[in-house]
């Protein structure tokens, strides 16, 4: 049986302290047919500057006896993660980052272990103003309107039923309930209200990017530093 973990935003070493087995010592009873799921703000594929250190900790995540899997957020380096190998696994297409790190890609459906899940990575920075194109910040950050449609396509082919919905960002009349985060309505917050929270049915709903543990309903998770069994 596949078990399922989430957690929030590991920004590169920033915050992998969280997957140390001091941190977390149940992974030492996982096998690699279970997967920790990261969402968003991965940030261990940057910049070729710091290559020597990011292969470290790629290495270091691979070597886990779990299998990682991750949406992309929006402090990602999202021409770099699309060069590595797009391939299909479990029903959705992923980016194959190690033999055991996969980026989930945009607007896709998988399913694991019976369960199915929609993932949406993306966000927009808030911090934009204060970072430089090409550097640390780029615009592929918000889907484009093909992978939009795409996740259109896929939720209306599966009957708008999943099990679970993995996002970087929340839908706009989820975030406005917490209240320790500047909040910025934009087009993707709004089509993950407007379209997957009123229209799709769904047990549970997972959210990173805003660096809470809290839940709002029983239903949607805003996840930081806890590590969740689904």
């Amino acid at each position: 049986m596949n078990r399922l973990f989430v957690t929030g935003d590991t920004h590169g070493e920033i915050d992998i302290h969280k997957l140390s087995t001091v941190a977390w010592p149940r992974q030492a009873e996982l096998t690699k047919d279970d997967y920790l799921i990261i969402l968003g703000d991965f940030g261990f594929v940057w910049s070729e500057k710091y290559i020597n250190t990011e292969e470290y900790w790629l290495k270091w995540l691979n070597n886990k006896p779990f299998t990682t899997l991750f949406i992309a957020g929006n402090h990602e380096c999202y021409p770099r993660l699309r060069q590595y190998p797009k391939e299909k696994w479990n029903g959705g297409y992923i980016r194959k980052i190690r033999d055991s790190i996969f980026m989930l890609e945009h607007g896709q459906i998988f399913n694991i272990g019976g369960k199915t899940i929609f993932a949406m990575g993306g966000a927009k920075s808030i911090d934009r103003v204060y970072r430089k194109e090409g550097v640390d910040w780029w615009p592929e950050e918000m889907p484009s309107q093909e992978e939009y449609e795409i996740a259109v396509a896929n939720l209306e082919a599966n009957h708008f039923q999943v099990d679970y919905i993995l996002t970087h960002c929340g839908p706009t009349s989820v975030i406005n309930r917490l209240t320790h985060y500047p909040m910025e309505s934009d087009e993707l917050t709004q089509f993950l209200d407007h379209y997957v929270n009123q229209y799709v049915s769904f047990k549970w709903w997972y959210i990173g990017h805003y660096h809470i543990d809290h839940t709002i309903d029983d239903k949607y998770y805003f996840m930081y530093d806890d590590i969740m069994e689904i």
